[in-house]
């Protein structure tokens, strides 16, 4: 199967080709077509597939081809993709204008983060697509400087962040002033029912596509656990990272306070790190990931903002030094490795105290997880984990979030304030690989 054979225009293909993109993947194949005939669509697949690409090509087909050409479009946006963090928003405006670049697409991205006044300026000058994190849309939404009355697709990446408890205030908003006429794409890594029941009220009679099961890992990452006293997982995290220095490394913390005391102690230790969480500036954040990307720093601390998409070449290693406390961040947090079919490892270290969430991630995935002790790093508690009652790869109902409470939640999308988006930023999925790219 090729791009040509999905329904792409020659425009499209072309721009595929000079990115070195050979073949459309599992998703893309699945969800272009479908995506092409205008059909509202819920689409699930494991992070690192192209699900980026399989929203954009047929939004940017539909939008810019059939006589319906840019300068006729009006300074109104048409289509409107929703992300839930800056890092994601960037991403997929980069993603849509290399994609566009042979049909002259108007596309701009809003976040918060940095000011408001380019934005504005960039709207007034006309779009055809918009990217943009809830918070920051609302914004100028308040302030007049954003008309969606002409949105004709809706896209939300990262859907299930994006419709839960946390930014569901946010989304409500945005959804009143849309047209009800519209196209909606739904595109994420994992599904809950309750996500999927929630999103039926606004779409018309989705399609749906689902790329191996739902809420799996890659068959190519490594999965394994290492039992360790919580005192000691930072003197365990640093003999993990000696062993290999010159890796790249991901290592995820819970909270924005502890990756800094993190990457502090692994500093102190002679490993060159970088940080990313909620708290960073914009600006910080992008040298961060150029400092992973480039080599400079060999390890990034990171709270889950980053597991939603990350990009970077063949990233070997993710390291859980805390569990996540929802079992499904576990899939996003691993999904930054072993992408478009490369090797990877999933290194957890888990203390006594988060035997329950061992076992919640467990059932998820439908399996257990091999466990081994490190020589040296004896636990003097033992790791029990008991089986639950549910089903196999059935989740419980998610905990409630850090500073969240049960069923509601003033939250914030990564960097605008008060919109009732999700407090833990989040990340997600990019499209670039190493040497010749097979996907998209």
């Amino acid at each position: 199967m090729t791009f040509e054979t999905l329904g792409l225009v020659p425009e499209l293909t072309r721009a595929l080709a000079e990115q070195g993109y050979a073949s459309p993947t599992p998703i893309q194949a699945q969800a272009i077509p479908l995506a092409l005939e205008g059909r509202d669509l819920i689409a699930g697949a494991q992070t690192g597939t192209g699900k980026t690409a399989a929203f954009s090509l047929p939004l940017l087909q539909r939008l810019l081809t059939g006589g319906r050409r840019p300068a006729e479009a009006g300074k109104a946006p048409r289509a409107l993709v929703l992300t839930p963090t800056r890092e994601l928003a960037a991403q997929v405006h980069d993603s849509l204008r290399a994609y566009g670049r042979h049909l002259r697409a108007r596309t701009t991205v809003i976040f918060g983060g940095v000011g408001m006044q380019p934005q504005v300026d960039s709207l007034r000058r006309g779009v055809d697509i918009l990217v943009a994190t809830p918070g920051r849309l609302i914004d100028h939404m308040q302030r007049g400087t954003v008309d969606l009355s002409r949105i004709e697709i809706l896209v939300l990446d990262e859907a299930d962040r994006m419709l839960d408890m946390g930014f569901l205030p946010a989304m409500r908003r945005i959804l009143g002033v849309l047209p009800t006429r519209r196209q909606t794409l739904l595109f994420s890594a994992t599904f809950a029912d309750p996500v999927r029941d929630l999103a039926r009220q606004f779409m018309r009679e989705p399609a749906q596509v689902q790329v191996a099961a739902r809420n799996s890992v890659a068959a190519t990452v490594t999965h394994r656990v290492h039992p360790v006293d919580a005192g000691r997982k930072r003197e365990l995290l640093l003999e993990l990272i000696s062993r290999d220095s010159r890796r790249q490394t991901l290592v995820f913390a819970r909270t924005k306070h502890g990756s800094d005391r993190l990457a502090r102690y692994l500093e102190q230790h002679g490993v060159h790190c970088a940080v990313i969480h909620g708290n960073k500036s914009q600006g910080a954040r992008t040298r961060a990931l150029a400092d992973l990307k480039s080599g400079r720093a060999t390890v990034m601390v990171a709270t889950d903002i980053a597991a939603r998409g990350i990009d970077i070449d063949q990233l070997p290693v993710v390291i859980n030094y805390e569990l996540p406390m929802v079992a499904e961040d576990y899939v996003h947090r691993i999904g930054r490795t072993g992408r478009a079919g490369a090797d990877g490892q999933a290194i957890s270290l888990v203390c006594a105290a988060e035997a329950g969430q061992l076992r919640d991630i467990q059932r998820l995935l439908g399996r257990t997880i091999d466990s081994e002790v490190v020589p040296g790093f004896e636990p003097r508690e033992p790791l029990t984990v008991q089986p639950g009652a549910d089903h196999p790869g059935r989740s419980r109902k998610p905990a409630p979030r850090h500073g969240q409470r049960s069923g509601t939640h003033r939250g914030r999308d990564s960097g605008s304030r008060g919109h009732g988006a999700h407090a833990p930023a989040r990340k997600a999925e990019g499209g670039r690989r190493g040497g010749v790219r097979q996907a998209v």
